[in-house]
């Protein structure tokens, strides 16, 4: 029996360290007693690609799991608090087209459906402020929490904007200093392999040859490991997501104290769409967009126009999207993740979470010698083909219920480029408005059904109501209805402004747990 005692990640940036962190927080025993490794070797002359601002609500579970101080992720990682996203300009492309896609579940998400009883009712509220109280705090430019709310407790559900180039130094420091885990810094030559196709080891320029027993390639795009060592096809998605292209802009504030949003702003073009989002220091934005709509030259002009007199004498910095993912994510003895296993453009903020369900995963079913691994590979691609195609579909799903006429918002109209599994359910829907047993199964469902919901009757889907349901039912409804707006007053009075907050934390700290 081979025992599976050595990890070796190849690659750092946000993939590699948050990985090491997940795999060493979880193995600490061994590690202290000796019987485990987790070394990670991190070229230094391959820069970061440091654009990814955006997370979700699960990464304050993985941080605290990790030991992270979350004060210090404020105040290291120019972090903020992000309670979701705003839709602008997706349906019509009027100036009051907007919707939001928030991070909190309806009231009563598990025990009622409110999407028929709001269809049923007048609609004189969008469907996200008829359930929940998040849009309008987003509105009003609140926080999620109070300075007194324990670190990584909540108010209102939250994730993070943040800094990716501080965020990956912060989590090597915490995970060499901390955690154990032994960083190399060295630049890969050469993969040396069995004869049965597994990694033997590596040879590095800088500290020779380095053996493990599972290999983690978290090489970015040039997928070193999984991809051209062993030949592992990259499955594009194009066909469905247009988006090809990206330019970003680091767009400083106009005052110090200028106020910040404590959402993701995406906003529709001609031909793609502009993030912008809200860190202490600067605004992060760019413009997502197919080349195939538009040339270099008119995206630039859009993010120009978009961004206006703040961005005079900025840059932006071009990236290529190429949207899809590996045919298999885990074979032999290595496995990919972040860029090594795919990307698919930023509308929902996905990369930084795929990558901590996968390195959670790997944790947690770490195989214990190199006869079971085959086994739990197996497992783990499955759950990853899962998770990739379903975000595919919600992604898609933004853009095709677009009323816009230029060619890029048309073309996304067209079947062909609609996955089969999403025309389905969209059919459905017409009739039943989307839950839990419309393939919203997995236990860590990427995307519930309450996503699906907001990004429907945000962008005016209509569902034909079948008829009442029970009293008892309605009753449940209108009393879930009328706590969520009597949530929405109480926490308008009581939660601080977003920036005064994150000042707040600077300066004083959060309580911790």
């Amino acid at each position: 029996m081979h025992p599976v005692r050595n990890v070796v990640i190849v690659g750092g940036g946000t993939a590699g360290w948050l990985t090491a962190g997940v795999i060493a927080a979880r193995h600490q025993g061994r590690i202290k007693a000796g019987t485990f490794s987790v070394t990670l070797i991190e070229s230094p002359n391959v820069p970061i690609i440091g654009v990814g601002e955006g997370t979700w609500p699960t990464l304050r579970t993985t941080l605290e799991k990790m030991g992270v101080s979350e004060t210090d992720l404020f105040r290291h990682c120019d972090a903020a608090f992000k309670q979701g996203a705003k839709f602008a300009r997706w349906t019509t492309g009027a100036a009051d087209d907007a919707y939001y896609h928030p991070l909190m579940l309806p009231q009563g998400f598990t025990q009622v459906n409110l999407a028929p009883h709001w269809l049923a009712g007048g609609k004189d509220q969008s469907f996200c402020d008829a359930v929940t109280p998040q849009g309008v705090l987003c509105d009003d430019g609140l926080a999620p929490k109070m300075i007194t709310t324990p670190e990584y407790q909540a108010v209102a559900n939250y994730a993070y904007h943040l800094d990716a180039g501080k965020f990956a130094p912060f989590l090597q420091k915490h995970c060499t200093a901390k955690l154990g885990v032994c960083h190399i810094q060295a630049d890969v030559q050469t993969v040396n392999q069995l004869e049965n196709g597994d990694i033997k080891s590596v040879t590095t320029q800088q500290a020779g040859e380095i053996a493990g027993d599972l290999f983690v390639d978290c090489t970015g795009f040039r997928s070193l490991l999984l991809g051209q060592a062993l030949g592992v096809p990259f499955k594009d998605c194009n066909d469905v997501l247009f988006c090809d292209t990206a330019l970003a802009m680091q767009v400083p504030y106009d005052t110090p104290d200028a106020p910040m949003a404590s959402h993701t702003i995406s906003t529709a073009h001609a031909a793609g769409w502009t993030w912008d989002i809200g860190l202490p220091t600067r605004r992060g934005t760019g413009y997502v967009y197919s080349s195939r709509h538009v040339s270099d030259e008119q995206a630039e002009e859009t993010l120009r126009s978009y961004v206006g007199p703040a961005v005079r004498g900025l840059t932006p910095r071009k990236i290529s999207i190429r949207s899809g993912h590996r045919e298999t994510f885990w074979k032999n003895n290595c496995v990919a993740i972040g860029l090594a296993a795919g990307f698919l453009e930023p509308l929902e903020s996905s990369a930084i979470v795929l990558i901590e369900l996968s390195a959670k995963l790997i944790a947690e079913q770490m195989p214990a010698n190199r006869e079971v691994m085959d086994i739990i590979a197996a497992r783990f691609n499955d759950v990853n083909h899962y998770r990739w195609g379903r975000i595919i579909d919600f992604l898609k799903l933004h853009y095709v219920l677009t009323q816009r006429p230029e060619k890029f918002w048309q073309d996304n109209l067209d079947p062909a480029s609609v996955p089969a599994r999403l025309q389905n359910l969209l059919h459905l829907w017409k009739y039943q408005p989307p839950w839990f047993f419309d393939e919203f199964d997995r236990i860590e469902e990427v995307f519930p059904a309450a996503s699906y919901q907001y990004v429907l009757y945000g962008m005016g889907f209509r569902t034909e109501v079948a008829a009442a349901e029970n009293e008892g039912t309605r009753s449940q409804a209108a009393g879930f209805l009328s706590e969520a707006m009597n949530l929405t007053r109480k926490l308008r009075a009581q939660l601080p402004r977003n920036r005064d907050l994150v000042k707040k934390i600077h300066d004083y700290g959060l309580q911790p747990i």
